[in-house]
C-alpha cells in the first residue's frame, strides 16, 4: 500500500506564509490562507490586480522582485509557490525542504512536500464543519467528490448535533408552505444540528420523523379560534432551552417573518443574549397562490400585491382589481372581508381564488367572485389551512374557464 498524504487541520492564526508568484494561482490561494488569519508575504517582480489591492490595502505584504533564494523563505511556517517557470518553483520547493519548511508546488505536486486537498466548509451553530478530499494527486476528481460531500451534509440527513458544550442557539427556520422538497439547504442543516425543535402544525410532518431519536420536539401548533400556546410561552421555551446550552430550531411554516411573530420571537432571544439565526423559508402568501396557477403579480394584469391575515380590518387598501390582495388565515371571515371589500370599492365581479392545503397531495381550489366565494366556499367546506386571493390574477388559475361559466368552483 503506497503512502498517502497525512491530512492535518494546521492553525496559520499570525503564523507567516511566504507565497512566490503573482499570478491567479497565487491570488486564489492567498485568499484562502488570508481567511485563515496567516500573514502573508507575495514574492514576485508583478502581481495580479487583487494581489495588487491586497497589498494596498495592507493585508499582505509584496515583495516586487523575483524569488532571492533561501532567505526569502526566513520564518515561514508555510511556503506556496506558483511562478510558472519550473525550475523557480522547484528551486523554492528544495530550499523549503532544506529548511524542514512545508511547501506547496501548485506546479509540480510531486516536488513539493505539502499539497491542498479540495475543500469545503458546512456552518453550524455547534461549529463549522470542515470537509478535506484528497483523490490521489486528482484534483477534479477531488473537488467532485468533495462536493457530493457538501451536499450530503447539507441534507438534513447527518446528524450534526455538537457532542461538546458550545452554548445555545436559537434558531427561526421557515419551513415553506408544505411539501418538504421546497426546504433550504440552511433550514435542513439547523434542524440536523438541533437538540430541542419547536414546531408549527403547518411544517411538513415528513421533516419530524426523520429527526434522531433523541432530538426533542416541542409542537406549540395553533389552529384557528384555538391557541393552546400562546406567543409569551412559546417565547419562552426558546429562551430556556437556549440558555441550558441546547441548540433550538424553531420551525414555522412559511416564512418566520411573513405573519409568523418572527421578529417577537427573535427580540425575545436577543434581550437575554441568545444569539438567533433567521433562515427565510418559501413564504406560502406567495407559494400556494403559485401552486394553484396564480402568480400574484403578471404584466397587463397586476403590478403589486398586498398580504394581510383574515383577522384585521382592511380599510385603506387599493380597490382596483389590477392590485392583487392575497388573505392569509381569512377562511373563518371570508364573508365578511368579500363584503367589506366591496364596500370599500372592489367590484363585486372581482375574481377569488382560494387554494387549501397548498403544494400537498390534498390541495383544493376553489374559484369565484367577490359576489359568490363565501357561498362557495361554504357549499364545498373550505377550511384551513388556506389562502385567498383577490384580483384579476385569478383569471390565470387552473380551472378558472369552468368556474367563469358557473360551474360548482371546486377544483382538485
Amino acid at each position: 500500500m503506497s503512502a498517502g498524504p497525512f491530512l492535518l487541520d494546521l492553525s496559520l492564526q499570525g503564523r507567516r506564509v511566504v507565497a512566490v508568484g503573482g499570478g491567479a494561482v497565487t491570488a486564489r490561494r492567498v485568499r484562502d490562507l488570508l481567511a485563515e488569519g496567516a500573514a502573508i508575504e507575495v514574492v514576485a517582480p508583478t502581481v495580479v490586480a487583487e494581489l495588487a489591492d491586497l497589498a494596498a490595502a495592507g493585508h499582505v505584504v509584496w515583495t516586487r522582485r523575483r524569488y532571492a533564494g533561501a532567505h526569502d523563505l526566513d520564518g515561514a511556517f508555510l511556503v506556496h509557490t506558483a511562478t510558472g517557470d519550473p525550475a523557480t518553483d522547484r528551486a523554492v520547493a528544495e530550499d523549503a525542504e532544506a529548511r524542514h519548511t512545508f511547501c506547496v508546488n501548485a506546479g509540480d505536486a510531486t516536488t513539493g512536500s505539502a499539497q491542498v486537498p479540495a475543500r469545503a466548509e458546512v456552518p453550524t451553530p455547534a461549529g463549522d464543519v470542515r470537509v478535506a478530499v484528497h483523490a490521489g494527486g486528482d484534483p477534479r476528481r477531488a473537488a467532485t467528490i468533495r462536493n457530493s460531500l457538501v451536499d450530503h451534509l447539507t441534507s438534513g440527513i447527518v446528524d450534526l448535533r455538537g457532542r461538546r458544550p458550545t452554548g445555545g442557539w436559537v434558531a427561526l427556520v421557515g419551513a415553506g408552505p408544505g411539501d418538504e422538497r421546497l426546504l433550504t439547504r440552511r433550514a435542513a442543516t439547523l434542524l440536523a444540528a438541533a437538540d430541542v425543535v419547536v414546531t408549527d402544525r403547518l411544517v411538513p410532518q415528513a421533516l419530524l420523523a426523520r429527526l434522531p431519536e433523541s432530538t426533542r420536539v416541542v409542537d406549540v401548533g395553533k389552529s384557528p379560534r384555538h391557541h393552546p400556546v400562546p406567543q409569551g410561552e412559546i417565547n419562552r421555551i426558546l429562551v430556556e432551552e437556549a440558555l441550558r446550552g441546547r441548540g433550538v430550531v424553531r420551525l414555522k411554516g412559511g416564512d418566520p417573518y411573513v405573519l409568523g411573530r418572527g421578529g417577537e420571537e427573535r427580540a425575545a432571544c436577543e434581550a437575554v443574549g441568545v444569539k438567533v439565526e433567521v433562515v427565510p423559508g418559501v413564504t406560502s402568501a406567495v407559494s400556494v397562490p403559485a401552486a394553484a396557477g396564480i402568480p400574484v403579480t403578471h404584466r397587463g394584469l397586476a403590478r403589486g400585491f398586498t398580504v394581510v391575515t383574515g383577522h384585521d380590518e382592511l380599510p385603506g387598501l387599493p380597490t382596483g382589481t389590477d392590485h392583487t390582495l392575497v388573505v392569509l388565515m381569512g377562511v373563518g371571515s371570508l364573508r365578511e372581508t368579500a363584503a367589506g371589500l366591496v364596500q370599500a370599492g372592489r367590484p363585486s365581479t372581482c375574481p377569488v381564488g382560494i387554494v387549501e392545503n397548498g403544494w400537498t397531495p390534498q390541495q383544493r381550489v376553489t374559484l369565484g367572485t367577490l359576489a359568490d366565494i363565501a357561498d362557495r366556499a361554504e357549499r364545498v367546506g373550505v377550511a384551513s389551512p388556506a389562502v385567498v386571493v383577490v384580483g384579476d390574477v385569478v383569471t390565470l388559475a387552473h380551472g378558472w374557464a369552468g368556474a367563469a361559466r358557473g360551474s360548482a368552483g371546486a377544483v382538485a
